[in-house]
């Protein structure tokens, strides 16, 4: 019994323990931090001295060569009336027409809601509906959605008009 009273008398050095702990951590983050350091300013050292030996890889093949932007007059256009205003899509058709595009027809949208007018594509022929969006005006350009073949009537552009 004696000797727990003894213990009991002297008090734990806590703030000893917090400093040593804190100097502790100090030290291994300045490690921490000099190691990366040392791995930002050079990295292929780091690495080639390590690194297994480089394994022959196959050259990446050239992309595709670019089509060329097709005539107007090989662009067939279907002109979609999607404001609701009466001869709206016949007007537009002229318009293409008289800039030489091949018009595949001129029809009444699903909806006559659309609030702006775009211009839509089938895979291929992107650049041909970014140049007919430039002629009629419009700056909305995306790809077909919604409309299968059979209602393209075999066009590649489709212009939707909408408000």
């Amino acid at each position: 019994m004696e000797h727990a009273q003894h213990l009991a008398r002297r008090p734990f050095p806590w703030r000893t323990a917090t400093v040593v702990v804190g100097a502790v951590a100090t030290v291994e983050l300045v490690a921490l931090l000099a190691m990366g350091a040392a791995r930002l300013v050079s990295p292929a050292q780091g690495r080639s001295a390590t690194a297994a030996p480089a394994r022959h890889v196959a050259p990446v093949p050239p992309p595709p060569p670019s089509q060329p932007l097709r005539p107007r007059a090989k662009v067939s256009v279907l002109v979609l009336n999607g404001n609701g205003r009466a001869g709206a899509a016949g007007r537009e058709a002229a318009t293409l027409r008289a800039l030489g595009y091949r018009i595949g027809g001129t029809h009444n949208a699903p909806r006559h809601d659309y609030a702006r007018s775009m211009v839509m594509y089938v895979p291929g022929w992107a650049k041909e509906a970014r140049r007919a969006a430039g002629d009629a005006g419009i700056a909305l350009v995306a790809p077909v959605d919604g409309l299968g073949r059979a209602r393209l009537r075999g066009s590649s552009v489709v212009v939707l008009l909408g408000s």
